[in-house]
């Protein structure tokens, strides 16, 4: 049933109603039929955010081809039409058709960042069902959730009927099948839907284990209840990407929305091993999609929805075989008139050349942001980012030899083992960049980002005891002081606040359900938003339940610790992450896996699949596995100006005033 006539005369008293009326180019409005199980496909946070997210369109289009599905898109509305719609008694709808979300069978999320646990809360709350699953009917939405936070489910357990571990193409096949037989039948009662998506792989059913904890309140395990929930469940893998070229029909939105432009995916996964990152643990292996194949969905795309910018996306997109060849393909393709930029989201600065400079700044030229993540070789080794400064110095100098001026670098601080020299190392690297610049133009610019490290599970971090916010703030001001001078370097910053928050959640059990609940119900919600966040609900939300930051946040976890996430499976070995841990601490760099023999992190030889790449050779320029000497990275290879070139800022003036 559509809420529309309810919703129409309320779009006039807020803030952008262009987010809630959908009518976008490539959208779908699905026949809903009585043997289709309909999705209600979400975002939690605005649409502004949600809607250029891919694993959602994706989604969208292979359930709505599927024989027994159809599938809409939701997204968290903002404040001002809350609470009209909570006043006027309008339930969350889908943007498609704007039907109430009761008419669906699922709801299920995309979850990227553990902040927006509270908004998933509020949604389900706004849907008209019970936000804990224990208090459902079989007449209630199937609530569902994906994306890399859900590696540790635990602490949204309580919320969630089900979770889809890893790629989702081919899952939500068979979990439309299971819940289209379940809708036929009329429903006859929960339990028994929920057993048969505990018997899909890569499905996980929280209600269906129980979480153990000793007199201490320390996890014990975490166990299965039911003869349906296997012991481990084990994350869904695509071992060919080629088969699914997906979107087929991406979304062209109406009203501004952060990256506006044509996304197509060039591969998954990374081996690398940074070793903070959780997303290049648990999406290896590498599976890169055919060169020819992304030649055909950018030119395919890019007429169809108009657009004049892609975006070739990736954990890290210069790895992929044969880039350059792929951009200047299209920029040069004539039948856009070269008018075509090419955007490269995820730069690795050790594989950035100056023909990927050259053809990226042909069309445009905006910022380039490069992510160094530490500021000297020694806790670059510790993260197992093995870039050196040659390899950084050498790819702004492509970058200004093509035109460009402005460079963003991004790093972390809080990492383990780090000093206030590896924290004043970032400040050199600025330094020395804007000098290579000042080679090439008057007035080149830096900008310095730095977050806080939060540690996630599946990584050789996850046992670290995360840095205190006020540890992180003596840590930023140190980098500020140093920087207070050089004014072509703008130093940013993420809250340490914020990253204290994300920690409780990040490593949590499922004793933090009742926290995110605690949170949410004193008006927590959007707390991924700066003017929307405040520590003081989630110190106020743990104090209620007992629980300590401590607890959750700064303590460093031991070997054998029973971990929330045991009983799932991101096909890494366990002994794997701790023998990286240890080789973290020994500062010990390991070199990219794709062009060196297997270490046997378990994520190949767990799946039966490996890794798929175009090419025999490494990409060009990189340091790891290329047989380049990794005992040195700290040399500077070129002529920069004596000392801190921020003496010179008379010439800094001049550069700006000229």
């Amino acid at each position: 049933m559509t809420v529309w006539n309810r919703l129409e005369p309320l779009l006039g008293k807020v803030q952008k109603p262009a987010r809630y009326i959908g009518c976008e180019d490539g959208a779908q409005t699905p026949e809903h039929r009585p043997e289709a199980a309909a999705w209600l496909l979400g975002y939690p946070d605005t649409y502004e955010i949600g809607l250029p997210n891919q694993g959602l369109q994706i989604l969208r289009e292979i359930i709505n081809e599927h024989p027994l599905g159809v599938a809409e898109r939701t997204y968290a509305p903002w404040t001002d039409l809350e609470e009209l719609m909570r006043l006027e008694g309008v339930p969350l709808f889908s943007v498609d058709s704007h039907r109430a979300a009761a008419d669906f069978d699922i709801m299920a999320f995309n979850l990227s960042a553990e902040l927006t646990y509270t908004n998933l809360v509020n949604l389900i709350d706004l849907a008209g069902v019970p936000i804990r699953s224990v208090d459902r009917e079989p007449g209630h939405l199937l609530i569902g959730v994906g994306g890399h936070c859900t590696y540790n489910p635990e602490p949204i357990a309580d919320f969630v009927d089900f979770v889809v571990l890893g790629d989702g193409e081919e899952v939500v096949g068979e979990i439309t099948e299971v819940v289209a037989a379940w809708r036929v039948a009329g429903k006859p009662d929960r339990l028994g839907v929920l057993r048969d998506l505990a018997g899909i792989a890569g499905v996980y059913v929280p209600s269906l284990y129980e979480a153990i904890y000793d007199a201490d309140g320390r996890l014990v395990e975490t166990v299965p209840l039911d003869s349906a929930a296997p012991p481990v469940v084990e994350k869904r893998t695509l071992p060919d990407l080629a088969e699914w070229p997906y979107p087929r029909q991406q979304l062209v939105p109406l009203t501004e929305v952060v990256h506006d432009r044509l996304n197509v995916e060039v591969f998954r996964g990374c081996t690398r091993g940074c070793r903070f990152c959780q997303a290049g643990m648990i999406t290896r292996p590498v599976r890169e999609r055919p060169a020819d194949q992304v030649r055909t969905m950018v030119a395919d795309g890019l007429r169809r929805t108009g657009y004049d910018e892609v975006a070739l996306t990736s954990l890290s997109t210069a790895d992929f075989s044969g880039i350059e060849q792929v951009v200047s393909e299209t920029v040069n393709d004539p039948e856009f008139g070269g008018q075509v930029s090419v955007s490269l989201p995820s730069l690795r600065v050790d594989a950035f050349t100056v023909g990927i400079a050259g053809q990226i700044g042909k069309a445009r030229r905006t910022g380039l942001t490069f992510a160094p993540e530490a500021g000297t070789w020694r806790m670059r080794q510790v993260i197992n980012k093995l870039v050196r400064e040659e390899d950084l110095y050498a790819a702004v100098r492509s970058a200004y030899s093509q035109g460009w001026r402005r460079m963003k670098l991004y790093f972390l601080t809080g990492l383990p083992t780090e000093t206030d020299e590896d924290t004043l190392g970032i400040a050199s690297l600025a330094r020395n960049v804007v000098a290579i610049g000042r080679e090439y133009h008057k007035s080149p610019s830096v900008t310095i980002s730095v977050g806080g490290f939060v540690p996630k599970a599946f990584t050789p971090f996850q046992w670290f005891g995360q840095n205190t916010q006020e540890e992180l703030r003596r840590k930023i001001n140190l980098l500020r002081d140093e920087l207070r001078r050089d004014h072509a370097v703008k130093l940013k910053w993420h809250d340490p606040r914020a990253s204290a928050a994300e920690g409780i959640v990040s490593r949590g059990d499922r004793r933090l359900g009742a926290v995110i609940e605690d949170v949410w119900r004193h008006g927590g919600t959007f707390q991924e938003w700066t003017e929307k966040f405040d520590l003081q609900f989630w110190l106020d939300a743990l104090e209620r339940q007992g629980l300590t930051l401590e607890q959750y946040v700064y303590r460093h976890r031991e070997e054998h610790e029973a971990l929330p996430w045991d009983h799932i499976s991101a096909g890494l070995h366990r002994d794997f992450l701790w023998m990286e841990w240890r080789d973290a601490l020994n500062e010990v760099g390991l070199e990219d896996c794709r062009w060196t023999p297997c270490y046997d992190c378990g994520a190949c030889t767990g799946y039966g699949v490996e890794h798929v790449v175009a090419s025999a050779v490494p990409p060009a320029g990189g340091s790891q596995g290329t047989g380049q000497d990794l005992t040195v990275g700290g040399e500077v290879p070129v002529t920069l100006l004596a000392t801190r070139p921020a003496r010179s800022d008379a010439a800094v003036a001049a550069g700006a005033s000229g």
